[in-house]
């Protein structure tokens, strides 16, 4: 099932949404920073500018996701890119609101601002689980090549 948003035959959203989980990953890791030393400001401040990149990516990531979504046409594969569509909605929401707790106190923001983090990373997670589902069990984005189409005749003869 070949994708709709692509360069070169090449799908662009699983290549644009590594960098919003990693830097949210990132941004978890400087929470676990701060809290353990004696001045976490610079890394409070490491987590806040990170979490702000992270949301900048997942919403350039999102753009040839919806555009693959609207290319799909089995009414199974739909309903799990739906799923792994809102749950990502739902994460750069949370951490939207997380940026917004840390705004004005970021030194002070590794109690909820860890919480929603945790949360979000899960749901992140279980994204990621359904994305990789749509992939390798389904064949989202997978183009098979010719060598492959020929050993399936054979088989089948």
């Amino acid at each position: 099932m070949e994708t709709r948003a692509s360069i070169r035959r090449h799908p662009i959203h699983p290549m644009l949404v590594a960098l919003p989980i990693g830097l949210w990953m990132f941004s978890f890791v400087c929470d676990l920073i701060a809290r353990n030393v004696v001045d976490g400001k610079f890394w409070s401040d490491m987590a806040f500018f990170s979490m702000g990149g992270g949301v900048i990516g997942a919403l350039a990531a999102a753009v040839p996701g919806f555009i693959d979504y609207l290319g799909l046409k089995s009414y199974p594969v739909r309903r799990i890119a739906t799923t792994h569509m809102v749950l990502n909605l739902i994460v750069v929401v949370l951490y939207v609101f997380n940026l917004g707790l840390r705004m004005n106190n970021p030194v002070d923001a590794t109690g909820r601002g860890v919480m929603v983090s945790v949360i979000a990373l899960v749901l992140l997670g279980i994204s990621g689980w359904l994305g990789s589902h749509m992939v390798y069990v389904h064949g989202v984005a997978v183009q098979r090549g010719p060598e492959i189409e020929y050993e399936e005749r054979k088989r089948a003869a």
